[in-house]
């Protein structure tokens, strides 16, 4: 997504220059060999990014990271992805980017949080563990993971605050942390703008355009930092080795047979930018310290740490991880020079969304965690049986409507005289009945 902004943006960025290549096979890696380039489109199917993927890509046929088995892992998936993983997009294309990676702050060094999928990455993020988790396991996003949350933490020490993101932008009455979700259903007149194959990264970047164009007229636009990450690599291909040897395992669980996983290394690095008029114009940050990393568990491990929060840290993942509030420590004053709006974005697919494909593994996933808040999980059904008999409109509606009876269902609690923190129980078929525990 970043890697060609070395030659056309910033050079101090550890990019790409068109030298890098991967085998055919790892096997005899003097024969054919595949080079990155600058042609990245419209990208379809999805490249591997399993927990057994990624160590095909990162280790090739070695004992240590090399980052040379990205083409011969997409060879087992796809015969046309081998050349796909090898490409990455030009400035132009990613407009929004670029013009964020030249005004303010992009980090060259953040991976994920294991070398793995989207749900223990994204565990990682807000709790800095996956509880040994490093795949999909759909029964246990059903039942919930038992570790604390940066969440927990937060509400232990500020007071929950309901809110409108661009009207409370508007109206200067953000919260002191805000997390904003893409879509991840692709519809006509409502695309997906998750970056997620298939769908149209032109979609993503005019999200980020709206949120930063709505923090950049907010009365709180001198108090933002707005962070841009994502979860893991997807797949595509990355030079820079990934971190092993000196990574802390959180909490001290082991990742399922047959591989044991020690969570004792990182994943693959991922596009980080950060925003603020308290930031250098340019600035590239490479790492924190020769004994840590930035990675998902830097988001808690900074949140702890600029809120001055008294609880202990989530794991021993993010008291180890790298925090980023420096990067908005060097300025003596905001900037005024900032850019009031940012480019405007072409698409790049020509073709409409196509509501009755079938769902991707994510998509699938979220129509499990939309299952549990309808009550649908006790079905026979759940997990496999429901998602797949959607089509992407149908799962956007399902999990629309679980949501939205959901949130009904515990405003009505609280009105009731509930707890906030109360969990409420929705039963399937009979969503107007509904039971409260703590």
């Amino acid at each position: 997504m970043l890697g060609w902004m070395k030659k056309t943006v910033n050079p101090a960025i550890n990019g790409v220059t068109g030298r890098e290549c991967n085998p055919v096979s790892t096997q005899n890696p003097k024969q054919q060999s595949i080079c990155f380039t600058d042609d990245a489109e419209f990208v379809d199917p999805d490249p591997g990014h399993s927990f057994e993927a990624v160590e095909q890509q990162v280790f090739g046929n070695g004992p240590i990271p090399s980052m040379t088995g990205f083409v011969e892992q997409a060879l087992t998936m796809s015969q046309n992805l081998s050349e796909t993983v090898m490409k990455g997009f030009r400035s132009e294309s990613v407009p929004v980017y670029a013009t964020l990676v030249k005004e303010f702050a992009v980090f060259d060094r953040w991976f994920s949080s294991i070398p793995g999928p989207t749900q223990p990455n994204r565990l990682f993020v807000y709790s800095a563990t996956s509880h040994g988790s490093t795949s999909h396991v759909k029964k246990q996003l059903a039942q919930g993971y038992p570790q604390k949350t940066i969440f927990d933490s937060l509400h232990e020490n500020v007071s929950p605050i309901r809110f409108k993101f661009k009207k409370d932008a508007r109206d200067g009455k953000l919260p002191s942390l805000t997390v904003i979700e893409p879509r991840y259903f692709d519809l006509k007149g409502l695309p997906a703008n998750d970056d997620h194959p298939s769908h149209d990264v032109a979609n993503g970047q005019k999200l980020v355009k709206e949120v930063y164009e709505a923090l950049r007229s907010s009365p709180q636009w001198n108090e933002t930092l707005l962070v841009i990450t994502y979860d893991e690599h997807g797949g595509f291909y990355d030079h820079v080795k990934t971190p092993y040897g000196h990574v802390p395992n959180p909490d001290g669980n082991t990742g399922p047979a047959p591989y044991f996983f020690k969570f004792d290394r990182l994943g693959v690095r991922v596009p980080t930018i950060m925003v603020s008029p308290w930031i250098k114009k340019g600035t590239v940050i490479s790492g924190p310290s020769p004994n840590s990393e930035f990675e998902h568990s830097s988001i808690p491990a900074t949140i702890k740490k600029i809120f001055n929060l008294s609880s202990n840290f989530l794991t021993h993942r993010d008291a180890w991880a790298g925090t980023f509030e420096g990067v908005v420590g060097e300025l003596t004053s905001p900037r005024t020079d900032c850019p009031v709006t940012l480019p405007n974005v072409a698409p790049m697919r020509s073709t409409e969304a196509k509501e009755d494909s079938s769902l991707s593994e994510f998509q699938s996933e979220i129509v499990q965690l939309a299952a549990v808040l309808n009550g649908d999980h006790f079905l026979s059904s759940f997990p496999d049986g429901m998602s797949k008999k959607m089509n992407v409109r149908e799962a956007h509606e399902y999990v629309r409507g679980a949501v939205t009876r959901f949130i009904r269902a515990s405003k009505e609690a609280i009105n009731l005289g509930a707890d906030e923190s109360a969990i409420v129980d929705m039963r399937s078929s009979l969503t107007t009945r509904s039971s409260v525990h703590n």
